[in-house]
């Protein structure tokens, strides 16, 4: 019995410590207005460290100097590390914004004029460079069940048919 509270005690010291990276979009057609809408949950403290590598600069989420700049810096980030590819036409998204949430902020792309997706073909490497065992996880939904994906380093692109 002492053995198995020292071994969870031991475990629980080791996920305390040990961080672990992962990030979560969720896409979802909409068939009405024919578009992809893709939200995406990032822990900011994570893309700040990328973002300050990056541009070799400090980046701050909670109190931006200047606004405007993260906002570009996000923005020129996110759209150089999402690639869409739907029934073999490669289609780019285009930046709405963000907003924090606690410890992790949610990101808004939208890509219009999309066919119903038969055949979708994804790369998410966010956070892939900077962090060793970074995992994007994908769910994206054309009906209400969504198929999934996780993506990491050396494995940073897959594929959905629907």
């Amino acid at each position: 019995m002492q053995l198995n509270y020292i071994l969870m005690l031991f475990l629980g010291w080791k996920v305390f410590f040990h961080p672990f990276y992962i990030s979560l979009t969720e896409v979802r057609y909409n068939p009405q207005e024919k578009s992809l809408e893709i939200a995406q949950k990032i822990f900011w403290d994570d893309l700040e460290v990328a973002l300050g590598d990056i541009h070799n600069t400090k980046v701050d989420f909670l109190n931006p100097e200047d606004k405007d700049k993260l906002e570009e810096m996000v923005k020129s980030y996110l759209l150089s590390k999402n690639e869409i590819t739907v029934n073999g036409k490669v289609i780019q998204p285009e930046y709405l914004g963000y907003e924090i949430e606690e410890e992790a902020a949610w990101f808004y792309l939208e890509i219009k004029n999309v066919p119903r997706p038969q055949k979708v073909n994804i790369r998410i490497d966010v956070l892939l460079a900077h962090f060793d065992g970074q995992q994007n996880i994908i769910n994206f939904y054309v009906d209400k069940k969504p198929k999934s994906l996780i993506l990491y380093k050396g494995k940073e692109k897959g594929i959905l048919e629907f």
